[in-house]
């Protein structure tokens, strides 16, 4: 029997650290304004919002890096990507055929997911698929955000800006025999389009306008077409009901129970879920690893970085069966349940 098992994971942020207290210099806010709503101390941005050179296939690139360098493995092992991202570095081509040539692999193929907060779950999904269908051997999954350049650090759109920040993460999924070897064991994907509005960027986009009109009526491209729009509390009650569904039908697929979980992984959204969605399972700290406090949410990165994060600190072991859960914009959710 195949098994998918990771057998390399890595994270990258950049080094430019902004505060709480650094947006309350743009915008009227605080840091206890910050922290009661969303948990956020700081978040990463990269230096220069314009940046041309560290782009999210960068941070991918990097990120991808340390994942190889973990698993003992080269480009020229990789016979798949799959990339998930909101904020590619083109609106097309995507950023997998980036990172392809970055990292220097064969003209192997390249995936980009587009489904934001809950991107890495299904890339990790996909992969998953290809790899116990016998398709691909060695997999690289990556989720990774450059958000910083495109939010409104005014008070207009403080609610959103506050909340984002920039990274990467990725893993290796490859096949194996392996009794002994850790495998993904349930998978779960689920969407509700017709929320789309509640969370979303409208501009580009055959909706709202293509680049003609940027060109030809620019004083016409309003804040609210070209910024993220969230329906905070709307968004809030939505992800607290479908975070226990998607866990719970993981849980049950694998014939497993939260008492069998050693490790639970949410989706980096607000901290408030979070601690919402603990409290009713009832885990206690030691099983649940939130980093949300020192990146923000990073979207189709945060599971990879808190996941790498989690291991690197001695918290998830060889044998633990984890549980990622993620819910975004969509509205789409779902999770991965894999014993590591």
């Amino acid at each position: 029997m195949i098994k998918s098992t990771i057998k390399g994971i890595g994270f990258h942020v950049p080094d430019h650290v902004v505060t709480n207290d650094d947006l309350a210099k743009l915008m009227t806010t605080n840091d206890d304004w910050i922290t009661e709503r969303t948990g956020i101390k700081e978040r990463r941005h990269r230096q220069n919002r314009n940046d041309s050179q560290e782009t999210t296939a960068y941070l991918g690139f990097k990120a991808s890096e340390k994942a190889l360098e973990k698993a003992g493995m080269t480009a020229q092992d990789i016979d798949y990507i799959v990339f998930a991202t909101l904020s590619p570095d083109y609106y097309f081509p995507g950023c997998g055929v980036l990172l392809q040539d970055m990292l220097g692999c064969d003209t192997i193929g390249a995936l980009d997911v587009r489904n934001q907060c809950s991107g890495f779950v299904y890339a990790v999904s996909v992969a998953n698929a290809f790899i116990k269908s016998g398709t691909y051997k060695n997999i690289l999954v990556v989720g990774a955000e450059i958000h910083s350049f495109g939010l409104d650090f005014s008070d207009e759109g403080r609610g959103v800006s506050v909340i984002f920040g920039d990274g990467a993460g990725a893993i290796i999924l490859s096949a194996t025999e392996d009794e002994n070897a850790g495998d993904i064991l349930a998978v779960n994907m689920h969407s509700e389009g017709k929320y789309a509005d509640e969370l979303c960027t409208q501009f580009p986009g055959s909706k709202f306008g293509w680049s003609d009109r940027m060109r030809k009526e620019p004083e016409n491209v309003t804040d609210k077409e070209v910024y993220p729009i969230m329906n905070g509390n709307f968004v809030f009650k939505h992800a607290v009901t479908r975070f226990p569904e998607t866990m719970q039908e993981a849980l049950d697929k694998a014939g497993k129970t939260i008492e069998d979980l050693d490790m639970f992984i949410p989706h980096q959204a607000n901290l408030r879920i979070a601690q919402f969605v603990q409290q009713k399972f009832g885990l206690p700290d030691e099983k649940i690893h939130n980093n949300i406090q020192k990146y923000g949410n990073t979207t189709a990165a945060s599971i990879p970085i808190a996941l790498s994060e989690a291991i690197e600190e001695g918290k998830i072991k060889r044998g633990d069966l984890v549980l990622l859960s993620a819910f975004g914009s969509g509205f789409t959710w779902g999770s991965v349940l894999f014993q590591y």
